[in-house]
């Protein structure tokens, strides 16, 4: 079944490329035959190929029952033979957020019968000495307030080769002996007790099981941006999810956090070496999560990922140039997996996930290419023969419109349709209802189409400008993530995306004198680009994000029942006041001191 669902899709994806090749090949002989048109047909089959192959995830999200609930083992049976280190790698982050965060956690877990069997382990690469003392004074007071049952550690590597990965891999390395699960979390990750719990039973039924990943939800999203993206997420996400999951069965995905692994496995397995040469091509593998699934499934540990467990968080960026700060670094990490396609023993599944991560950054380098050689095409076209025979009536170009809105509606289907049968799917499941009812949701998912169509021209140009920068060898290093970034000015916004602006008018301009016929049809991706710092500044608000939901737009499941685990973190924020910690830690000195398994050690872990 997993070899049939695999290869429909790839046919899927095939049939629809070779469609839009034989309509492009229509619309662009029109006019005559030259190289352009050869150029412009080979790139509408890439790119439609990899919009039917994301279709292909939806529909197959859509078809099929509901996830059986796999194996559950007891834990009381287990004993301490579960112990559980709950990873926490942060670098330059608040440490108020994220010892809050593993404070909370913490706290859930005591309400469960199985708290004993974790430890949380803040794993720091911080580099900024004045964030370094705070750690290590939100540590104390994170130390201080934990529940008995649960270990808290911290521990500063002063070389942080590896970035997260090395510093994953040195614990491991070090201490992974003491721990047979790792939960590895993000800083800014919350999960629930009974989430982390039941991660562990399923864990603990199957012996093959390698790595088990959750579906983390977003959440804490106040701009119009975020709120869209966390809407998208929160209703569109576990479909696609589910798609994935049946597409890709044992050789699953690891998404780097929210993730629980067995040491075990991890450690015989994912030792990750760095490339030869210089960065961003060698260097450290910065895209180290679909690596190390790759490394597993090479040793026949399985990866899944159960996208029905419910209480995993995350947060996400408040606007569009954090978004794309990310993805610089996320489309780095993807491309240095290309030299990874032939290594030795990779299962050619897990070659086809690294292509496809690929393709995830190219696709819109190959839209650009595609609109410049439209633009440029009529340059090219040959001189008209409107008398090709001597004994045949003279012959003009036909205008194939019909043709060129075919293929743009079959386009936009592909990447609309999905997220419309799903609105559709939640109204008549029900689900609807958790997000305040089937109007709203449909209501938010037309506004959710409107705004990705918008927003897609502006991210197009930023994921090209870093392939861009990519191939011609510019390293993007590891920027810090700006977890706590919200408004931007017009005048910030300006300066982050003023080259898009002036490509939005040569792309008019350049129609206008070339290409005329393709004036308007350019205006939906140039208009956008032209006053894309206008739309990045005003979305990046939190007034945007209050018209929003004014407007009943992107609500999601938590805002209408909010999870235990944040208002558990709400609750250890407000006791968490700036001004008052160190008086706390002071009055808890004396306990820190004469603690014993949860004794703190701020250069290192300690048992």
């Amino acid at each position: 079944m997993l070899a049939f669902r695999r290869t429909i899709s790839v046919l899927f994806s095939a049939a629809v490329a070779l469609i839009a090749s034989r309509l492009a090949i229509d619309v662009f002989f029109a006019d005559g035959i030259d190289f352009v048109d050869y150029i412009r047909i080979a790139l509408c089959a890439a790119t439609a190929a990899w919009i039917a192959w994301g279709a292909s995830l939806g529909v197959g999200g859509l078809i099929g029952g509901k996830m059986k609930t796999p194996p559950r083992a007891s834990l009381s049976e287990s004993g301490l033979s579960a112990r559980t280190a709950i990873l926490i790698p942060v670098y330059n982050e608040d440490p108020r957020e994220t010892f809050s965060s593993a404070l909370a956690m913490a706290n859930s877990l005591a309400q469960t019968d199985h708290a004993d069997l974790f430890d949380i382990v803040i794993l720091s690469d911080s580099r900024n000495e004045s964030v370094v003392a705070e750690e290590e004074e939100w540590f104390r007071k994170l130390h201080a307030d934990m529940p008995r049952q649960v270990g808290a550690f911290y521990r500063r590597r002063t070389d942080n080769a590896g970035k997260k990965a090395g510093n994953i891999g040195d614990f491991v390395r070090r201490y992974g002996a003491r721990y047979t699960y790792m939960l590895i979390l993000d800083a800014d990750s919350l999960m629930e007790g009974e989430t982390i719990i039941e991660m562990l039973r399923r864990m603990e039924a199957e012996p093959k099981l390698g790595l088990l990943q959750s579906l983390p939800k977003i959440i804490e999203s106040e701009s119009w941006f975020a709120r869209a993206l966390q809407f998208s997420a929160g209703l569109f996400s576990p479909i696609y999810t589910r798609g994935l999951a049946r597409m890709q069965g044992s050789e699953g995905p690891f998404w780097g956090h929210n993730a629980l692994v067995r040491t075990e496995a991890f450690a015989e397995s994912c030792g990750l070496p760095a490339l030869s040469g210089r960065p961003p091509f060698g260097g450290h593998i910065l895209s180290h999560d679909y690596v190390e699934a790759a490394l597993l499934a090479r040793k026949d540990w399985i990866v899944r990922v159960d996208y029905d467990l419910e209480g995993s968080f995350e947060e996400g960026p408040q606007n569009t140039v954090d978004f794309a700060k990310r993805d610089r670094r996320w489309c780095q990490g993807n491309l240095q997996h290309i030299r990874l396609l032939f290594a030795p023993g990779i299962k050619a599944w897990n070659r086809f996930t690294f292509l496809q991560g690929v393709m995830a950054y190219v696709s819109s380098p190959l839209w650009m290419m595609f609109i410049v050689a439209s633009v440029v095409a009529p340059l090219f076209a040959p001189e008209p023969d409107y008398f090709p025979s001597p004994y045949l009536p003279a012959m003009f170009p036909k205008a194939e419109t019909a043709l060129a809105v075919t293929l743009l509606v079959g386009v936009g289907g592909l990447l609309i349709g999905p997220k419309l049968l799903i609105a559709l799917r939640s109204g008549l499941t029900g689900e609807a209802r958790r997000f305040g009812g089937f109007v709203q949701v449909f209501w938010s998912t037309l506004m959710e189409v409107v705004w990705s169509s918008i927003l897609a021209p502006i991210t197009l140009m930023y994921q090209s400008r870093s392939v861009m920068q990519v191939v011609l060898g510019m390293d993007g290093g590891w920027p810090a993530s700006n977890r706590e970034g919200h408004y931007l000015s017009l005048e910030d916004a300006f300066r982050a995306s003023w080259w898009i602006s002036l490509t939005g008018i040569l792309m008019l301009a350049g129609a206008h004198f070339f290409a005329p016929d393709l004036f308007y049809w350019l205006m939906p991706i140039a208009v956008p680009q032209i006053i894309s710092p206008f739309l990045i500044s005003v979305t990046s608000s939190r007034t945007s994000g209050r018209v929003a939901s004014a407007l009943g737009l992107f609500q999601t499941v938590e805002e209408f029942s909010r999870a235990a685990i944040m208002i558990e973190k709400d609750q250890v924020l407000a006791r968490w006041r700036p001004e008052t910690v160190s008086a706390d830690i002071s009055e808890a000195e004396g306990g820190i001191e004469s603690a014993t398994d949860n004794q703190p050690d701020l250069s290192g872990v300690k048992g």
